[in-house]
């Protein structure tokens, strides 16, 4: 298409289609780092970018969302447990605003880690990674 004195170039994007060297899309989120893939899958999937911490300060919205998660993470396997570590006023807690969520075994927690990265929740971009099972039942989140 001819813009004035330049040439504009369209590409149509295709839903679903896999990018031409078959390697894992790189998701580039403004202030999330992330290094590398998921990790050694275990049972424990965290995910990231999917609530903000004021969101859960309020209880009802708070179990909305442990209800949402626990809902649709079921779809992949059964699910042990959910925690969601909650901000309190001026103390800097751990893993607030990540969600954990402990799987049966590690093939329904890869299951649910294919199926949930990438996705949207709230508009925003869910990212996944693998988390320590030892370090989830010590409550020693990151």
């Amino acid at each position: 298409m001819q813009l004035g004195d330049k040439k504009l170039i369209v590409q149509r994007a295709s839903v679903g289609a896999k990018n031409a060297q078959n390697q894992p899309v790189q998701l580039q989120i403004p202030g999330l780092t992330l290094t590398g893939n998921a990790g050694p899958p275990t049972e424990v999937l965290c995910l990231m970018n999917m609530v903000m911490p004021e969101e859960l300060m309020d209880e009802e919205e708070y179990e909305d969302i442990l209800e949402d998660v626990r809902e649709e993470c079921g779809k992949y396997g059964q699910v042990l447990s959910v925690e969601i570590p909650r901000p309190i006023e001026g103390v800097d807690v751990p893993g607030c605003g990540k969600i954990y969520v402990e799987f049966r075994s590690i093939m329904d927690c890869q299951k649910a880690q294919q199926a949930l990265t990438g996705r949207k929740f709230a508009q925003r971009i869910v990212v996944t990674s693998y988390y320590d099972p030892d370090k989830y039942h010590r409550r020693d989140f990151q």
